[in-house]
């Protein structure tokens, strides 16, 4: 194992660099480095083991704040639960990572401890709102078995999708499009669906949009989502999971939709109960579906992946250049802002930050379980 290095010997502010060199913002990380000491460890002393023991003898000393600016890179210890986070140092004030969900990380357990948690909310929005629209024009029009009969070089089976395909398509124009979770990639799948395809917008989530929103996109909203899916042709999970990794996607929500519906997952795979999806594909009540994310990633369902109405991406949909400008900016700038005692960007559970270190459990289900 490479020896992490020492902890800088000064008294400015220290902040725990986890992941990979900057690869976008260099002038922003220079002026970080003008202002605090940053420590960054080798990749090996990432990994769980390692990372907890370095934790446990104090290697990188008194840190305040912890960044992570890729999301490929510095989550090799797994999961930010109790275990990691009762180890770190009492000063930490804030955690700054890439990635606009955190599943993989407990935002309660941070918020007892006084640490504030910032995703890359905004940043990842165009792209993964662009890839969702791929995956509703794919699951109304059957674009994968179409892709899949031309790349087998097979003329018959590129004439039975010639032929038998359109009578099984139809156009997304018209359609309701159903979407669990408004916040900032649901609200930009709705602006593209609207614009582009005319659809109906529908919506559910743990609190009601602004009336000006609603009406930019003439959404409608549902408190009841049993009210919604009875209403929904597509329905798009654009939510975060919750810590516990319970899926939101089971064979009774399924039932709730309308026979012939579609399903788009640009969210997180674990909230899809992926027997109970592929049952309901077989079954004929469920058209398509479209998955960029997966329970089991890396590897994905055997079962779904054998079938032709299922379009499959390799959790792509944040996947482009300006998303790694902006997690990169983002994490960055929320560590500056809250180390020089100013409001972060994007905090996430400083609602569950209570002056005597606790918090409620209606609040913790709230901060889990809402918006994007």
């Amino acid at each position: 194992m490479s020896p992490s290095p020492s902890p800088p010997s000064s008294s400015r502010p220290r902040i725990l660099f986890l992941g990979d060199d900057i690869q976008y913002c260099p002038e922003i990380y220079k002026r970080l480095q003008s202002q605090f000491d940053v420590i960054h460890p080798p990749p090996p002393d990432l990994r769980r083991p390692a990372f907890l023991q370095h934790l446990r003898d104090g290697t990188w000393g008194e840190f305040q704040a912890i960044m992570r600016p890729s999301w490929h890179t510095g989550g090799e210890m797994g999961r930010w639960d109790q275990e990691l986070i009762e180890l770190l140092p009492q000063g930490v004030k804030v955690s700054a990572s890439a990635g606009a969900g955190y599943d993989w990380v407990d935002v309660s357990c941070l918020a007892e401890h006084g640490i504030l948690y910032c995703n890359g909310a905004g940043a990842s929005t165009e792209a993964v709102g662009d890839m969702a629209l791929y995956h509703i024009i794919s699951v109304f029009r059957n674009m994968t078995w179409s892709a899949l009969a031309a790349r087998s070089m097979d003329p018959t089976q590129f004439q039975d999708a010639h032929h038998t395909l359109p009578s099984q398509a139809s156009n997304p124009r018209s359609h309701t499009l159903g979407i669990v979770g408004l916040g900032n990639i649901g609200f930009a799948v709705a602006q593209k669906a609207h614009a582009a395809f005319g659809m109906k917008i529908l919506y559910h989530d743990i609190v009601r949009k602004p009336a000006e929103q609603e009406s930019a996109v003439r959404a409608t909203f549902y408190p009841g989502l049993e009210d919604m899916l009875r209403r929904t042709d597509c329905l798009l999970l654009a939510t975060p999971s919750t810590f516990s990794g319970r899926p939101f996607l089971t064979k009774d929500i399924l039932a709730l939709l309308p026979r012939g519906a579609r399903f788009v997952n640009v969210a997180r795979g674990s909230l899809v109960d992926e027997d109970a999806l592929a049952e309901a594909l077989e079954s004929g009540d469920l058209a398509a579906a479209g998955l960029d994310v997966h329970a089991h990633e890396p590897n994905v369902s055997a079962r779904l992946a054998r079938m032709r109405n299922v379009t499959m991406t390799c959790h792509n949909g944040g996947g482009a250049v300006e998303t790694g400008v902006g997690f990169e900016q983002l994490a960055m700038e929320n560590v500056e802002r809250v180390l020089n005692g100013r409001e972060a960007l994007t905090g996430v559970n400083g609602h569950l930050m209570m002056p005597n270190g606790h918090e409620g459990h209606e609040q913790v289900h709230h901060a889990t379980n809402g918006g994007s």
